[in-house]
């Protein structure tokens, strides 16, 4: 996965995750890169500074959950499939999208309530995401929000299509 952070034709900035810099390219020439504050769809990677890697032998802190696809949220982006449990995804075969080492607390706490929000207000349904996805785009099931695992081609296949998708970093629940 590389990061990017992408700006709009109205000089908002936000944070975009991509498979690669292809994958980006190929997406914001498609126009399937929505900016999250006004919904522009002509953004370009901004200036940033370089990531640097970590010393030799330091340990990522505080591992974070990746995230489920919410359908109709912008940018593309998808993991594995994982077993669909009562609680969510869960566990190292939910979907990719973890944040590479610790997470500052307030970023954490964001995350934590976007979680609580999308699982208060959006259906789970699991591995069949892209299914799903694809059957609420053709009209054949009601307009909602769902959220669930996709495998990356599945993934690929549902951006091609132009079916709307997005995918947060999991964290664990604040209240467990």
């Amino acid at each position: 996965m590389i990061h990017y952070q992408v700006r709009c034709s109205r000089d908002h900035e936000f944070d975009g995750w991509f498979k690669d810099s292809a994958g980006f390219e190929r997406q914001a020439a498609r126009r399937l890169i929505e900016c999250p504050m006004c919904g522009d769809t002509q953004v370009s990677r901004a200036l940033m500074a370089p990531a640097l890697g970590r010393r030799t032998g330091a340990l990522a802190a505080d591992p974070v959950e990746p995230a489920p696809d919410a359908a109709g949220a912008p940018g593309r982006s998808a993991g594995p499939a994982s077993p669909e449990s009562p609680d969510g995804p869960q566990g190292p075969n939910s979907p990719q999208g973890a944040l590479a080492g610790p997470i500052p607390d307030h970023v954490r706490a964001m995350l934590q309530k976007l979680r609580s929000e999308v699982e208060r207000r959006c259906d789970y349904v699991g591995p069949r995401f892209a299914e799903e996805a694809r059957r609420i785009h053709t009209g054949e099931a009601p307009a909602r929000g769902i959220y669930g695992e996709t495998t990356p081609d599945q993934a690929e296949a549902l951006a091609d299509e132009g079916i709307g998708f997005s995918r947060i970093p999991w964290v664990p629940r604040a209240d467990g």
